[in-house]
């Protein structure tokens, strides 16, 4: 597969939310569970922290966004966690398992980085377990879990925390 991960841009919002809402419709993979508008996204994306990484991966022949993946601070109230890093990793339905994933994160990571971040974290549904061998392929450690930490459609979901070195 031949893309361009690049840094997202306003313009990309309707693809995101083409890609995220679907995913949050399924219930299965995340702990969104509200659809998002164009606008909403339109806005995140203006507002994104400075110091945040967000790549979308472009398929160069039709220009089809397939992915994304943001890295945020951890934590803005205090210089603590300004090594912190908080991960995370979406690709449209119809093309997981194709890579997008893993070409995503050695773009994102090394601009991270250069962003003076040196630690990875995230929350995965202990369902997820696709996900959880996605990001054990990255290098990423199982710290816990956090038991019943979401409640999606009436079930309690447990997340596991990882965390991955830079």
């Amino acid at each position: 597969m031949n893309l361009l991960i690049r840094k997202v841009q306003p313009e990309d919002a309707e693809a995101i939310v083409n890609i995220l809402n679907p995913i949050i419709e399924s219930g299965a993979y995340t702990v969104l569970d509200i659809p998002l508008s164009v606008e909403f996204e339109r806005e995140y994306i203006a507002g994104f922290p400075e110091r945040g990484v967000f790549c979308v991966a472009e398929q160069r022949q039709d220009h089809a966004i397939l992915g994304l993946q943001s890295i945020e601070p951890f934590a803005t109230y205090t210089h603590a966690f300004d090594h912190v890093g908080v991960v995370g990793t979406f690709v449209n339905l119809s093309h997981r398992r194709e890579g997008i994933g893993t070409h995503l994160s050695k773009i994102a990571f090394e601009a991270a980085r250069h962003a003076d971040y040196e630690k990875l974290f995230t929350y995965v549904r202990a369902d997820n377990l696709a996900s959880l061998s996605f990001h054990r392929k990255l290098g990423f450690r199982i710290v816990g879990t956090a038991q019943r930490q979401a409640k999606i459609r009436e079930k309690y979901i447990d997340e596991v925390i990882i965390e991955r070195p830079l």
